[in-house]
């Protein structure tokens, strides 16, 4: 049965960096890793301390190319308040040969870059570390996670609609 094969299978990827397609330059990118940040709570009368949700922790992504190209470079140290768009594409192939685009959206600033180790005879690669503002999850087309500074959507919903209109936002 097709729904019985393995799906979803991360096949081949790429970053477009400010727009400009880095497709053959990067070996490896290291999508934002959400993560809520919760604090352990024990008020009177209960047995056993439980976590909470506190909002969420700051997200940061990554990439590493076997280039050393001054235009992604050249993005460094941008003057504060400047973003850029960093978008990666993956495609998933199910083992019945179902192929599945997956997006993320990032806007961000490049935050340190890291040139590693130059040696004679041997490959290159520099690292691109992101501080990321706005982060956007796809896959086949179908919002999964949206973040931002002030809401998170989980397929389209808001899971602060009601702080937000506490707030009378």
């Amino acid at each position: 049965m097709a729904s019985e094969l393995p799906r979803y299978i991360l096949r081949n990827a790429t970053i477009f960096v400010d727009r400009i397609s880095r497709i053959g330059q990067a070996r490896e990118i290291t999508l934002p890793t959400p993560e809520v940040v919760v604090e352990e709570f024990r008020n009177a009368g209960m047995v056993k301390p439980r976590d909470v949700n506190l909002g969420y922790a700051k997200l940061e992504s990554s990439w590493v190319e076997t280039a050393f190209d001054p235009a992604v470079i050249g993005l460094f140290g941008l003057a504060p308040g400047v973003v850029r768009e960093f978008m990666a594409t993956g495609a998933l192939v199910d083992e019945d040969g179902t192929v599945t685009n997956a997006t993320a959206y990032q806007t961000g600033f490049l935050r340190q870059f890291d040139p590693g180790a130059w040696e004679p005879g041997a490959k290159a690669e520099t690292t691109f570390n992101l501080s990321i503002h706005t982060y956007k999850l796809e896959i086949g087309g179908q919002p999964i996670i949206e973040m931002d500074d002030f809401d998170v959507k989980i397929r389209g919903v808001s899971q602060y609609q009601g702080i937000r209109s506490a707030l009378l936002l």
